[in-house]
Formats: structure tokens, sequence, C-alpha cells
């Protein structure tokens, strides 16, 4: 896959993820992407490791399984990590 199909990848499985998982969220669409996209990459790896998928096509539903799974894992790490609080630029 391209940049633009893992950015792509990225964000939707990121809104995914924080649509599961109720509750206060970091950032906006930025952080959402990149929370998208490292998820998307660690549950590849993840998956790849324990031999139960791989990220493939992009159209493919086990890569959207992947990502999104591998998102929910990161933006919960996040949270652990962050307390889940809202940061504020004033």
């Amino acid at each position: 896959m391209g940049i633009i199909a893992w950015i792509i990848l990225g964000l939707v499985a990121g809104l995914i993820a924080k649509a599961i998982l109720k509750g206060p969220n970091p950032g906006g669409l930025i952080v959402t992407t990149l929370l998208g996209v490292a998820g998307a990459l660690l549950g590849g790896f993840l998956a790849r490791a324990l031999d139960i998928g791989d990220i493939k096509d992009f159209w493919d539903l086990e890569t959207w399984l992947i990502a999104i799974g591998g998102s929910i894992l990161v933006l919960v790490v996040w949270r652990a990590l962050t307390g889940g609080r809202r940061r504020r630029l004033v």
C-alpha cells in the first residue's frame, strides 16, 4: 500500500477505535490519524508475528480488522500514558 492508503486506513481505523472506546479521547483529527496509522502498523506486525493474518490489500476485510484492532490497542495504551486527559493550549 502507498502512503496515502496508509493515511486513509489510519484515519478511518482511528475513528472507528475512538467510536468503540467511549470516554475521553486524545487530540483531534491529526492525532487520530497518527494513532490509527501506528495502530495499523502495530496490528500488522503482531498479526504477522503471531501468524494470524497480514495487512495485504487496502480493500481486504482482514486488513481493516487488523488495523482497527491495533488502533484500539494503541488508543488504550495512549489513554493509560496520558491519563485520559485533554491538554489545552491557553
